[in-house]
């Protein structure tokens, strides 16, 4: 089985592979490794000085709410993952995504030491801004719910905990905020601003896609093994917690661009956040809530994983890796 209590008498050879769409996954991830220093900065330095407040303020803010959660996300690896994946190919995965991780706050602290902005309003923000902060402390009750070997994984309650888990990092907070958070920062670029952060930030969604993947992959194979877990109930806090997280983005969306910029305001993003969500459902087997139509075309390929999950059913086998 999938999940187990993990012992350091595990074989961590990759023999016998049993997940192969894991190994897959971690094989492509390998390919697209990058460096945030391979693009120089220099022309975004010219267009911040040309840029209104309220754009420098959505900059800032990107940045402060990104640079933490990659951090957490870690968190949620390390001490509600690990402790209960086994096999090697699924450790291997989810190491190379810790790294990634590392790589892009360190891509985010690249930016910030380049471009002038302000770095205590960056750190700060987290905390001090009520709807960012509600947003990080959403992933981290699901953390804190797994670390340190708090579920038993051999009983249904272990097992919907971890799925939970996996739906608020992986597929939620990678899959929603963060992708809400890239189609702001993309559209700079869609307005001649900041191109070269723009291709940083392509760079970092090739790997959340990834992640994303990696979640959706995860969530299938626990319902084939233990498809007892996927009760009514259940089924409904997981829809749940996807119409919490458009709540709570919507909320931090109006206070990241208040007045509007490059020709968006709350609506046109919120319309956005309420696409990407209802995307996530589908691919966990629900029906969408919003049934909206995806306002910013140019993020159209970011915007789906392959057919990964049947909530109820349990029987897509296919583990699609993206190209």
């Amino acid at each position: 089985m999938i999940l187990k209590k993990v012992s350091l008498q595990d074989d961590p050879q990759l023999v016998n592979v049993k997940y192969e769409w894991a190994r897959e996954l971690l094989e492509q991830a390998i390919a697209n490794t990058w460096f945030p220093n391979e693009i120089p900065l220099q022309e975004d330095m010219a267009d911040w000085d040309r840029m209104t407040d309220e754009e420098k303020q959505a900059v800032t803010l990107f940045m402060s709410f990104f640079n933490p959660q990659e951090f957490r996300v870690n968190q949620s690896i390390a001490m509600g993952m690990y402790p209960y994946l086994g096999s090697p190919e699924l450790v291997m995965c989810l190491t190379r995504q810790m790294w990634e991780e590392v790589n892009h706050s360190l891509t985010f602290e690249y930016v910030m030491s380049t471009i002038p902005i302000d770095r205590e309003a960056a750190f700060n923000a987290h905390n001090d801004i009520p709807e960012m902060k509600a947003k990080e402390d959403f992933l981290l009750e699901h953390v804190e719910a797994l670390r340190d070997g708090k579920i038993d994984p051999e009983t249904t309650e272990g097992l919907q905990a971890f799925v939970k888990n996996i739906v608020a990092t992986n597929i939620i907070t990678e899959g929603i905020f963060f992708y809400s958070g890239f189609m702001i920062g993309l559209s700079f670029r869609q307005r001649g601003l900041m191109k070269n952060f723009g291709s940083l930030i392509d760079w970092v969604v090739r790997d959340e896609s990834l992640h994303l993947q990696f979640g959706m992959n995860l969530v299938l194979t626990i319902l084939e093994e233990h498809p007892e877990i996927a009760t009514a109930e259940f089924a409904q806090e997981v829809r749940e917690m996807i119409l919490k997280s458009v709540e709570l983005e919507t909320a931090y969306n109006e206070v990241l661009i208040p007045k509007g910029i490059l020709g968006m305001n709350c609506k046109f993003v919120n319309q956005y956040v309420q696409f990407i969500a209802d995307r996530r459902l589908e691919e966990l087997g629900f029906e969408p809530e919003y049934k909206v139509a995806n306002p910013a075309k140019f993020m159209s390929a970011a915007s789906d994983t392959v057919e990964l999950v049947n909530f109820f059913e349990a029987a897509n086998t296919s583990y699609e890796v993206n190209g």
